[in-house]
């Protein structure tokens, strides 16, 4: 089974890279710092539930929608 920190990075990627918008670029709207995105798009940070809400209301979307399962 794939490690669900490198799926929940690569859907992030997918939704991230369809908005066309770069990792500094999400970064600034969801208060976070690029490197942050960065890791967690490679499957090395485990982003918690404050996290993911703040992503996904960058993005626009649901938190649900965040996850790739």
């Amino acid at each position: 089974m794939a490690d669900i920190r490198k799926e929940f990075g690569d859907h992030l990627r997918k939704i991230r890279l369809s908005r066309k918008l770069t990792q500094e670029e999400l970064a600034d709207l969801a208060n976070m710092h690029f490197t942050y995105i960065g890791q967690i798009e490679r499957g090395v940070r485990n982003p918690s539930l404050v996290n993911l809400h703040k992503l996904a209301k960058a993005l626009k979307i649901s938190a649900g929608q965040l996850l790739p399962f």
